[in-house]
């Protein structure tokens, strides 16, 4: 196959696949989502749905956030891990929300990196997901897959997410994030894969991945 090709085989086949697309992370508004995914660094979608909802009953907004001490926060939020760095993060962000942008969250990538423990993936989520701006949020999921796909060297999150929005269409990005992290938990793991049902892999991926697949399975 071609690139184009390859990309065309994508797009179809996710779509049949998701034609509804679940956001992963629980929430209500900009600002939650925006919490939860600065929670989720380095755990799990499913251990931070379980812990935002005890820290959300205390302080599902700025205003009420900052009545909470760091200490508080990060008691509430263990369980996902980071929790010194994390809770300093929402506690500070919050701060500098109230103060700068009237409690609201900002629509723009600029000002969302300035915010504390908000780097480039989890403003890209919060454009995305919150106010549907076109951004491509690269996770562990899309960088393996991306590199297993043959669309992406696989050197760092910043090479795969400029492959990406070259390959794929704009218009597409905010839905296709999405359906390849689905893919990748479901048919296309780091661990425990069976190719057999990594259809995309099995049919466009790359020599050098599946040539390793094969040989381990003989092993």
């Amino acid at each position: 196959m071609t690139k184009q090709e390859s990309v065309n085989f994508i797009i179809n086949t996710l779509f049949k696949l998701y034609p509804e697309i679940p956001i992963p992370l629980d929430h209500k508004d900009p600002y939650t989502l925006l919490i939860a995914v600065l929670m989720s660094a380095q755990s799990t979608d499913v251990r931070v749905n379980k812990i935002t909802p005890l820290l959300f009953e205390k302080a599902d907004n700025p205003y009420d956030m900052v009545k909470l001490t760091v200490e508080e926060i990060r008691e509430i939020i263990k369980p996902v891990g980071l929790s010194p760095m994390k809770s300093k993060g929402i506690h500070g962000l919050s701060r500098i929300l109230i103060e700068k942008h009237n409690g609201k969250v900002p629509q723009s990538f600029e000002a969302l990196e300035k915010l504390p423990a908000v780097g480039h993936k989890t403003a890209s989520v919060v454009m995305s997901q919150a106010f549907g701006v076109p951004a491509f949020p690269v996770d562990t999921h899309i960088h393996r897959l991306m590199y297993r796909w043959n669309l992406s060297n696989g050197k760092n999150v910043v090479q795969t997410e400029k492959d990406a929005k070259r390959l794929f269409p704009e218009e597409l990005w905010n839905d296709l994030h999405l359906q390849i992290i689905w893919y990748g938990r479901e048919y296309s793991p780091a661990r425990g894969w069976d190719i057999e049902k990594d259809i995309i892999t099995k049919t466009i991926g790359r020599k050098s991945v599946l040539n390793e697949y094969y040989k381990k399975k003989k092993s």
